[in-house]
C-alpha cells in the first residue's frame, strides 16, 4: 500500500479522535451545567412550597384556633343550654310558676317537660312525653298546672290536639323517683280541616265572670283559629281570618282577646265573652288594627292585657292601646311606632320573626334567623344582641320559639327574668335579662 495513503488514513484517525474527544468534553460540561442550573431550579422551588405550605398551615391553625376560642365565648346572657331533642325543636312554653319548660321536637316526636330549680344547673329533670306514632309536635302549651301539658301533633293524615296528664308528679318530688309515663286525658284529631297547627298559646281566663280555668288557642296555616278548654278539651269557638293565611294568633293573659297576625298588614281582634258561670259564651270580633303598610310577621300582648306589640315586614314595630270603649266604636289607637334596628350588610331591614315581652314589661325580646335582640319597650332602643344565639352550621341556627318565663327564676345565688329560645340546631337555650333593664337582683316574685 502507498505509504502516503497509509499516512492520510492515520491523521484522519487522529483528527477524527480529537474531534471526538473535544464533543464529549463539550457535551459533558453542558450537562453538568445543566444539571446545575436544575438543582438550583428546584431547591428555589422546595423552598418556596415549604414557606407557601408553612404559612397555609399556620393561618388554618390560627382560624381554627381563633374559631375555637370564639366557640368557647358565650354570649354574657347565656345561661345554659338545654340538649337533649334529636331533631329541631320547634316549640316551646313555661308553665305559670316558671318552674317548668315543655319543649317539642318535630321528628323525633318527644316532648320534654324540664324542671328549672335553678336556671344556672348544669343537669335538670325532666319528663318525657312521647307522642302517638307518627306524630310530630308541632307546638306545647300547659294546661292548669304544670302537670298537664296540651301538644299539637302532625300526621300524614292531620292535625291533633293531645292533653297529657303527669299523674305521678307529686310522688316523683318528693321520692325524687323518675316519673311514670303521663296518661292522655283528651284528645281531638283531624282538626283545623287536616292543616297543621303553627301556633298554640294558653292563659289563665281572669277577666269579668271567667272561672280562672285554662283557655288554649290553636292557629293553623289556613285562616281558621279554635278556642279550647284546657282541662276538658272541649271546643269553644272557632274565628276566621278570612285573609289568605295564618302567621300566628295569640290570646291576652287576662283571657279577653283574640288576636291574629295574618297575609295583610291589619290585625285582626276578638273578644272572649263569658257567662255568669264563668264559662265561654261567644266570640265576637270586636276590633282591627290598622296602620301597617305590609303583613304583619308577629304580635303579642302586654302583660296588662291593655296593649298589642305587633312587628311588621315594613320594617317597624308599633304598640297599640286596645283599651277602649269600641261598643262605642272607639277606634284602637297607636301609641308609639319604632323603626325595627336590624339591618342586612346592605342596609335593608330584616323584619322580626318572633315577639315576647318580658312579664314586667319593660323588655321585649325579638328574633330574626339566629340574631335574637332585647329592646326597651319605652324606647325601642336596643338593650343588647346575640348575632348568633343559636349554632348557625345547623340550617343557618333560625330561632324557632321565644317564650319569658312568667316569674324571676333562681339564677345561681340571685333571681332574675329568663328567656328561653329553641331552634333548629335541636337545643333550647336560657338567656338572663340584660343588666341595664335591672332585672337581676334580689326580687323575690
Amino acid at each position: 500500500m502507498d505509504p502516503l495513503i497509509l499516512l492520510a488514513a492515520g491523521i484522519s484517525i487522529l483528527v477524527g479522535a480529537l474531534m471526538a474527544l473535544l464533543f464529549v468534553r463539550h457535551s459533558s460540561f453542558d450537562r453538568r451545567s445543566e444539571v446545575e442550573t436544575l438543582s438550583k431550579s428546584e431547591i428555589l422551588t422546595d423552598k418556596n412550597p415549604t414557606t407557601s405550605n408553612s404559612k397555609k398551615s399556620h393561618s388554618k391553625h390560627h382560624s381554627h384556633a381563633s374559631d375555637k376560642d370564639q366557640n368557647k365565648r358565650h354570649h354574657p346572657l347565656d345561661i345554659n343550654t338545654l340538649k337533649g331533642h334529636g331533631d329541631l325543636v320547634n316549640g316551646l312554653c313555661f308553665s305559670s310558676d316558671g318552674r317548668s319548660l315543655a319543649t317539642g321536637s318535630c321528628a323525633d316526636g318527644v316532648v320534654r317537660v324540664y324542671k328549672l330549680d335553678d336556671a344556672a344547673n348544669k343537669s335538670f329533670r325532666f319528663l318525657r312525653i312521647n307522642v302517638p306514632p307518627g306524630g310530630h309536635p308541632t307546638a306545647v302549651a300547659f294546661g292548669d298546672d304544670s302537670a298537664s301539658v296540651v301538644v299539637a301533633s302532625q300526621t300524614l293524615s292531620g292535625c291533633s290536639l293531645y292533653m297529657f296528664l303527669d299523674e305521678s308528679a307529686k310522688t316523683a318530688n318528693e321520692t325524687k323517683q323518675p316519673a311514670k309515663p303521663p296518661v292522655t286525658k283528651w284528645e281531638h284529631s283531624k282538626i283545623h280541616d287536616k292543616r297543621a297547627i303553627l301556633t298554640l298559646f294558653g292563659t289563665t281566663a281572669s277577666y269579668g265572670n271567667a272561672d280562672e280555668s285554662t283557655v288554649l288557642v290553636s292557629c293553623s296555616e289556613g285562616t281558621d283559629i279554635m278556642l279550647w278548654h284546657g282541662k276538658s278539651g272541649k271546643n269553644l269557638g272557632t274565628v276566621d281570618t278570612n285573609q289568605l293565611k295564618n302567621n300566628m294568633a295569640t290570646v291576652s293573659p287576662n283571657g279577653r282577646f283574640i288576636a291574629a297576625a295574618a297575609f295583610t298588614a291589619d290585625v285582626k281582634v276578638w273578644e272572649i265573652v263569658y257567662s255568669k258561670d264563668g264559662s265561654v259564651k261567644e266570640v265576637l270580633k270586636v276590633m282591627q288594627l290598622k296602620g301597617h303598610k305590609s303583613a304583619v310577621t308577629w304580635l303579642c300582648f302586654t302583660p296588662d292585657s291593655e296593649k298589642i306589640i305587633t312587628a311588621s315586614k315594613d320594617g317597624s314595630i308599633r304598640t297599640w292601646n286596645i283599651n277602649v270603649r269600641y261598643q262605642l266604636e272607639e277606634d284602637p289607637k297607636t301609641l308609639k311606632v319604632f323603626p325595627i334596628p336590624l339591618h342586612d350588610s346592605s342596609g335593608h331591614v330584616l323584619p322580626y320573626d318572633r315577639l315576647s315581652i318580658s312579664p314586667d314589661g319593660k323588655i321585649l325580646a325579638a328574633t330574626h334567623g339566629s340574631t335574637l335582640q332585647w329592646l326597651c319597650t319605652e324606647t325601642g332602643r336596643v338593650l343588647d344582641t346575640a348575632d348568633k344565639a343559636h349554632d348557625v352550621a345547623c340550617h343557618a341556627g333560625d330561632i324557632t320559639g321565644i317564650a319569658w318565663a312568667p316569674r324571676h327564676l333562681p339564677v345561681g345565688n340571685q333571681k332574675g327574668l329568663v328567656l328561653a329560645t329553641s331552634s333548629v340546631d335541636k337545643k333550647v337555650k336560657l338567656w338572663v335579662a340584660p343588666p341595664s333593664s335591672t332585672s337581676l337582683g334580689a326580687a323575690t316574685s
